[in-house]
């Protein structure tokens, strides 16, 4: 049976949306991936390691520098000038058991049996991989903050990691000295004044404040990969390596590209998530401090 365009477009932008959905699930922007206790951990990129050889000890370098500033889950509310502004939190906290529940039945044992066949050093090599495919949106937060510095070395690390890195496999930058905080359009939102608003979960979603929110679809629109390549985001003129026209494979390959990352990263943290989750009595709570502390020391820097 012959179908007709109108169904066909219908049908690609179903997929369309739930390509979307998938591709900001649990991720976000600036290290937000894996399950949702992640923001229980100091942010760090995603294991920037140089080579599968010196894995295990950069991993210990990395945990060891982080002890000292670690975020307190169980700080009180108003500690360190941090307000936890949760109007919403009975409908937060549903979703968030939610988003615990996915993560414990399907995307736990997904990643159990991904890193069970997969070697770690190739996982880090993904995560390496992924991490320098999202350099615009820092790259233009930090001159949007007036940090040339900060644009010059993320700038250096691109050039670097994607020639000398084999198109950013392998972190050679970090040899270099080429390390600068991340930046995103929340923190510059709030570089600029805007206040975080209301804490926010979502369905399939990491923690947010609603300017995080809204930051993190800029991060997504900063990102020429979305309207230059797999265009999500349609410009009108503007030509993209999978035609706009073919809804249908760029929706395959940002879905597939998504999940993916998801599940290495995923397998990357079994044990990290796992201490916490155990060693946590409220875990909404925990994560919600932990959250709003990594924030708003992100743009106090």
């Amino acid at each position: 049976m012959k179908r007709t365009n109108g169904t066909t477009d219908q049908r690609a932008m179903g997929l369309g949306v739930l390509m979307v959905m998938a591709m900001l699930w649990l991720p976000g922007c600036a290290g937000r991936t894996g399950s949702p206790i992640a923001q229980l951990e100091p942010p760090t990129p995603p294991v920037l390691l140089a080579d599968a050889a010196g894995a295990s000890a950069q991993v210990s370098d990395a945990t060891e520098k982080s002890s000292d500033d670690l975020f307190d889950p169980f700080a009180k509310s108003g500690e360190d000038g941090i307000e936890e502004y949760d109007p919403w939190e009975p409908l937060n906290t549903k979703v968030f058991e939610f988003n615990r529940q996915v993560d414990r039945w399907i995307l736990k044992p997904v990643a159990q049996g991904y890193n069970f066949v997969m070697p770690n050093p190739v996982q880090i090599g993904i995560s390496n991989f992924f991490y320098n495919l999202r350099f615009p949106p820092r790259f233009f937060n930090n001159i949007f903050q007036g940090k040339a510095k900060g644009a010059g070395i993320e700038m250096g690390r691109f050039l670097v990691n994607t020639t000398a890195g084999v198109g950013g496999l392998f972190d050679v930058a970090q040899h270099l000295d080429l390390k600068t905080p991340e930046e995103d359009t929340g923190q510059t939102l709030g570089f600029y004044g805007v206040g975080p608003g209301p804490y926010l979960m979502i369905p399939l979603l990491p923690p947010f404040t609603v300017r995080d929110l809204f930051g993190f679809l800029g991060d997504i629109a900063l990102n020429p990969i979305n309207w230059l390549v797999a265009p999500i985001i349609e410009v009108k003129g503007v030509p993209s390596v999978i035609a706009h026209k073919n809804r249908m494979t760029s929706s395959v390959v940002q879905l597939g590209s998504r999940v993916f990352e998801i599940v290495n990263d995923r397998s990357l943290n079994l044990e990290k998530y796992q201490g916490v989750e155990e060693a946590t009595l409220d875990l909404y709570a925990a994560v919600r401090n932990a959250y709003l502390q990594q924030r708003a020391k992100a743009i106090r820097e």
